[in-house]
């Protein structure tokens, strides 16, 4: 049982609050010492918002004489790359990233896109916030769903004496996409939570019988919400605490609200804080300096303010009801463009914060071609749904079958996640070295696939071109452990490089053919 259904079924009483009704702080409170830690936990989104350039955050230095011929002008050089592994680096602005990675705090999963990937930021950002398929649309956020699964009478009765405090809180203006419900927002937009207005509500008149009376009605019952649980997240953000010092910048400032509130005993489960910028198709680097630029100063805000937010969680003993996300509609292409900048590409590495996380890389370092094709992103390997699909299981403990219902989609179980009594299944499904091979390469439009199971698994296979666009749905097969080796007929394609993306359960590989 999760903590809400806890909270839902633990009492026979459902009092709405109203705004200045001291039941509010009182209930913040005592709250704190109903909860029990295991299951009261939190979940941190944060937003890159314009598509992060994944391959100058984690670096593949295995990959780096390819990377210099394809962007030269917006790499960094080797030699003042960040170091966690023999073929990995961040960025040297990354440092908060690095030190997350040593403390064993940071796992990252390599190359997270889609199929048939859409480069547009609206359409892109509606995908990953409601996990739907790309040519699917779907109005309601993946993690709204799941609220709205446990609380379909809402917003009528909300607050209430059961669930006294918003389910989510997007810090910002806006309130976030992920949360919305089949007919309102669960999350709520704060900009200072220390300075929470309370809005006009109008009078008490009798409503019209018609759409402009449901509307309006509607208007009160929202008002009336926001008022209330403003009271109870300015009284919970002054009980608060924060106990390291965080750089001067807003992003910073909004992760050190989102401690406050936690730490004050707000019962939110969800908090989303955004970083924008990432958009760096020019100026993406200082010309002849590649070190300094937009991107080595919003890699500099991010991490160092992720760290401080870290190191915050743990001197308070926090840090294991906490699981630190970040997501981000695509990536950038594997060549620059001429104005020391990068255009929309596919996919990017997506990265886990806290001692509950599985710490290190999930997936192989991305295939850099020596000469790559001007719109060629780097291939996806996991899809994200699936990252979406573990957290639920794993974090908020849905069974999986209720994953599945909420997600919209099937999904992998990915071992992203260990330990903080979270389960943990990478011995039952470990991931496989696949170790695929594709020739001829090129070709002419007849090739071969081959590689290696060590364990018995539904295999699936399917092509993309340079874009990220499915180009051959492919096959799912259930094989046996040994060698197999398939045909890879291209004959009808376009020339150009593809993506052969392999699958057995956990296990992926994402191979490059160029068609000649």
């Amino acid at each position: 049982m999760n903590r809400r259904k806890f909270l839902r079924t633990g009492s026979l009483l459902s009092l709405p609050l109203i705004a200045h009704n001291p039941l509010s702080a009182r209930l913040s409170r005592q709250l704190r010492t109903l909860v029990n830690p295991e299951l009261d936990r939190v979940l941190v989104l944060v937003r890159l918002n314009g598509g992060n350039d994944g391959l100058n955050t984690l670096i593949p230095i295995d990959q780096y004489a390819n990377l210099m011929a394809n962007r030269a002008n917006v790499m960094i050089p080797e030699n003042q790359l960040l170091g966690i592994e023999d073929t990995l680096a961040f960025h040297p602005s990354a440092m908060g990233f690095q030190q997350l990675y040593l403390d064993g705090q940071l796992g990252a999963v390599q190359s997270v896109a889609y199929p048939d990937q859409n480069r547009s930021h609206f359409r892109s950002t509606d995908i990953w916030t409601s996990a739907s398929d790309a040519e699917e649309v779907v109005n309601t956020g993946w993690l709204g769903r799941h609220f709205q699964d446990d609380y379909p009478a809402f917003p009528d009765g909300f607050p209430n004496e059961d669930c006294p405090h918003p389910f989510a809180v997007a810090i910002g203006s806006q309130v976030s996409q992920t949360c919305q419900g089949l007919g309102t927002n669960f999350s709520m937009a704060i900009s200072d939570p220390f300075n929470l207005q309370a809005l006009a509500g109008g009078d008490d008149t009798p409503l019209p019988n018609d759409a402009y009376g449901d509307e309006l009605a509607f208007l009160r019952t929202s008002i009336a919400q926001a008022n209330a649980y403003g009271q109870v997240v300015q009284s919970t953000a002054e009980q608060g605490v924060s106990m390291v010092d965080y750089p001067d910048t807003r992003f910073a400032s909004d992760l050190q609200n989102v401690a406050y509130l936690i730490s004050g005993g707000l019962q939110s489960s969800v908090y989303v804080v955004s970083l924008g910028g990432f958009d760096t198709h020019a100026n993406q680097v200082v010309a002849g300096n590649t070190t300094t630029g937009e991107h080595a100063e919003l890699l500099d805000t991010l991490t160092s303010a992720l760290a401080a937010f870290q190191a915050d969680l743990n001197a308070q003993g926090l840090e294991e009801r906490v699981l630190t996300m970040t997501f981000s509609e695509f990536g950038r292409r594997i060549r620059a463009n001429e104005s020391n900048g990068t255009d929309h590409g596919t996919a990017a590495p997506l990265f886990l914060m806290g001692p509950c996380v599985q710490a290190g890389i999930l997936g192989d370092n991305p295939e850099i071609p020596e000469e790559a094709e001007i719109p060629e992103g780097v291939a996806m390997q996991y899809d994200f749904r699936d990252i979406y699909g573990t957290v639920f299981e794993d974090w908020f403990q849905l069974e999986p079958e209720e994953v599945v219902s909420v997600l919209g989609h099937d999904y992998v179980h990915l071992p992203i996640l260990a330990g903080c009594q979270a389960p943990n299944s990478v011995a039952e499904n470990p991931v496989q070295n696949l170790q695929a091979k594709l020739w001829p390469n090129p070709t002419s439009g007849l090739a071969r696939i081959s590689f290696t199971l060590e364990n018995d698994g539904v295999v699936s296979l399917s092509v993309s071109n340079a874009e990220g666009r499915l180009v051959v749905q492919g096959f799912e097969r259930s094989l046996n452990v040994g060698e197999h080796e398939f045909p890879l007929n291209l004959s009808g394609l376009p020339t150009g490089p593809y993506f052969v993306r392999l699958q057995v359960g956990r296990s992926v590989a994402a191979r490059r053919i160029l068609k000649r």
